[in-house]
């Protein structure tokens, strides 16, 4: 459930950067050398919570002396008001970290929250929801981390983790049936996954031997039809354009696993407040 912590410095190396560029002028100009704040995160919605421990590297990164302390876990579903983490340290410091803890901070609890929106709507129906690889680049590890933090699995991390045949490998390989062939025969031990578009793409896939099938952007009355001809021999993900007014229909057909790239690919951030007051 963690986080690469290599993966967490580079995005803040790069977060940091961007942000403070030279330095923080205007503490520099109206803040004493050697003055202290304290201050406390809080939820002014109500919200699931991912990335407090991003956030708190972030203040680290400038103020490795700096008190953090957190009032809540990654994963907890908060209401406004809630007090996220209390610190105190360098006001300097802590007042150049402000802006790119908050933009992690708040970037990765929205997507914990849409996804908790959508674990919330296929509760009790035996589908499980997964992520996609919509992600903004560079800040996939911290998008899948917060998609787990709301009760999703994490698909695919990288084209490296699992075969997935989609519309145009098979338009180049020369169908179905080569496809699941050739990745057989690669034995590479990972899953091979097919997307099928259509009915008669569902029978072949299952026929070659494809361990799991996506089924893109199918009613739920063709997905029932399509998991009739599955009929057990490997696992069905349902995937294409699903919403939160969609998406329990689509689990009650029997579905195994559920994808939805809206949640990461347009979360919106959360709002949460950074309220400083003097040490």
């Amino acid at each position: 459930m963690s986080l690469d912590p290599e993966i967490v410095a580079q995005v803040i190396d790069f977060a940091l950067g961007e942000d403070v560029g030279g330095g923080d002028v205007t503490s520099a100009a109206v803040i004493p050398k050697g003055a202290r704040f304290a201050g406390t995160m809080t939820a002014r919605h109500d919200m699931v919570i991912a990335g407090l421990g991003v956030a708190k590297a972030v203040v680290h990164r400038l103020s490795p002396d700096a008190h953090f302390e957190t009032e809540v876990q990654d994963g907890d579903r908060v209401a406004a008001g809630q007090v996220l983490a209390r610190m105190a340290g360098p006001a300097h410091q802590l007042l150049a970290a402000e802006r790119s803890a908050l933009n992690l901070l708040q970037f990765m609890s929205g997507i914990a929250t849409q996804t908790r929106s959508y674990v919330d709507r296929i509760e009790g129906t035996g589908a499980t929801l997964l992520d996609t690889r919509k992600t903004v680049p560079g800040l996939r590890d911290l998008s899948k981390y917060a998609t787990r933090m709301g009760g999703a699995q994490n698909h695919r991390m990288r084209l490296d983790d699992g075969i997935l045949i989609k519309d145009n490998h098979i338009a180049v390989a020369g169908g179905v049936t080569e496809c699941v062939r050739r990745a057989k025969a690669a034995d590479s031990g990972l899953t091979i996954e097919v997307e099928c578009d259509t009915l008669d793409q569902v029978r072949e896939a299952v026929e070659a031997g494809a361990h799991m099938l996506l089924l893109d952007n199918m009613p739920p009355e063709v997905l029932r039809q399509a998991l009739q001809i599955v009929d057990g021999r490997a696992k069905t993900e349902a995937s294409g354009g699903v919403t939160l007014d969609s998406i329990r229909a689509i689990a009650e057909t029997g579905v195994d696993y559920i994808s939805v790239g809206r949640i990461t690919q347009s979360a919106p951030a959360v709002d949460i407040g950074l309220d400083w007051s003097a040490a």
